[in-house]
């Protein structure tokens, strides 16, 4: 027996001897690396720059964002619409203009089920932002004088 444990012991390890029986050599290795899996990747994105992307009195081409925002903050005027993440864009060519409007809710909106807590004499503004067409609309020249 002294024979063959040394035998066994001066043998490579996953070779099998003529002598040595199936099971005290079979030996298996790891077919895959053992590193670790992450499940943590977020955060590492810059955050979302909000704000008006053109100031009062530039030019803006049709389809120029014009404002990005979380919560309705400016609110669309002439030639400008809005997207579904309350993206404000322009519709034509033209110059921006921002203007403060008063605003007064119906009292049966919810904003307006809010406001009616303010005091009496307060007045709110919403800040709506336009754009100025650059080309004239309903204007004719006189091409031949009758």
């Amino acid at each position: 027996m002294a024979a063959l444990t040394s035998l066994l012991l001066k043998s490579r390890p996953g070779t099998l001897l003529p002598c040595q029986p199936f099971w005290v050599v079979s030996t298996r290795d790891a077919s895959k690396k053992s590193g670790g899996s992450c499940k943590n990747q977020g955060g590492k994105s810059p955050g979302r720059r909000y704000g008006f992307k053109h100031v009062n009195g530039s030019f803006v081409h049709a389809g120029n964002i014009l404002a990005t925002q979380g919560a309705m903050r400016w609110y669309p005027g002439a030639h400008v619409g809005i997207g579904t993440n309350k993206t404000l864009f322009a519709l034509e060519d033209g110059i921006v203009r921002f203007t403060k409007e008063v605003y007064v809710p119906s009292p049966r909106s919810q904003e307006g089920l809010s406001v009616i807590k303010l005091p009496n004499g307060a007045v709110l503004y919403k800040t709506f932002i336009n754009v100025v067409p650059t080309k004239q609309q309903g204007t004719f020249k006189l091409v031949d004088m009758v």
